[in-house]
């Protein structure tokens, strides 16, 4: 990639430059789009011309302030479809955007990289807001002391390998609504057992979406699994599901269901905030918790 030569191009007075857009959804699944009349290939993407994909004026600052711009396009199903949209694979998708010397792509520059924002849709087109690199440093970040723990089950803080035999089930669906779930004869985890965990579609026209565990019980040898939302695609019986085991993020859970102790993150035993007032007594716990 040479933006020496794109500069050289450009001061040149006669230009022929388009611009590229990459779509980079969580699934792993990307996108290449281009204003340029014919097919643009580089960076291991095909830039497809004619997909009516095309963004507003770029609104770059220096300093902290959050970049941002919006992209328009047409709903195509080869392409984004609505149906795609809706049933939220778009969320959060990575966007990369350069400015390109058509006539020799490896002259090219990037020219904005962020994020999806909120995607609206209306009479065959969509609108997304692109969110620059600036924007992740609007969320909060740093240590909570808490008496419940802050980590996500799986991730770097908590270490716990959730591939391991007990805490991952493939399951086949018997029946559903989108967002109650139910399978015959899957016995072989306890109940609650999912509960605060996470369902993966793995099979049909929902595969690869994913939702957050609410309930999990059994009766009569079916285990019933309700999620918080429903799953923005359809899910009919005979797909298959993977459910992996939750977390209330108590320390006893921790000790006793996942063996994961030595990495727990919370303060079960923090003095409350009237610590420095207290007097000598046996009945006052100092578990962290709030005071009634």
């Amino acid at each position: 990639m040479s933006v020496q030569a794109l500069d050289e191009h450009l001061k040149s007075g006669t230009t022929g430059v388009s611009r590229c857009w990459r779509v980079t959804r969580s699934d792993g699944e990307s996108y290449g789009f281009t204003d340029h009349d014919c097919d643009l290939d580089f960076d291991g993407t095909t830039f497809r011309a004619g997909t009516g994909l095309s963004a507003a004026a770029l609104s770059q600052t220096t300093g902290l302030s959050v970049d941002n711009t919006e992209a328009v396009g047409a709903l195509t199903d080869a392409t984004i479809s609505e149906d795609d949209i809706f049933a939220g694979r778009f969320d959060g998708a990575e966007v990369e955007a350069w400015l390109v010397q058509w006539g020799a792509p490896q002259n090219r520059v990037l020219q904005f990289r962020g994020s999806l924002g909120e995607i609206t849709r209306a009479n065959g087109a969509f609108s997304a807001e692109l969110r620059g690199l600036a924007e992740k440093l609007n969320v909060p970040t740093g240590r909570v002391f808490q008496r419940s723990c802050p980590a996500v089950l799986g991730d770097g803080d908590c270490g716990f390998d959730l591939n391991q035999t007990g805490y991952v089930g493939e399951f086949t669906v018997t029946s559903t609504d989108g967002r109650v779930f139910t399978f015959d004869g899957q016995t072989e985890f306890e109940p609650r057992w999912f509960e605060r965990g996470q369902m993966r579609v793995l099979t049909g026209e929902a595969a690869g979406l994913s939702g957050a565990v609410k309930l999990d019980r059994i009766s009569d040898d079916v285990r019933t699994v309700e999620l918080w939302d429903t799953i923005r695609a359809d899910v009919v019986a005979g797909d298959s599901v993977r459910l992996t085991a939750g977390c209330d993020k108590r320390m006893e859970t921790c000790r006793l269901k996942f063996n994961n102790l030595l990495n727990f993150r919370g303060f079960p035993d923090i003095p409350d905030e009237d610590w420095q007032m207290a007097h000598p007594t046996r009945m006052s716990a100092r578990d962290g918790g709030s005071r009634r």
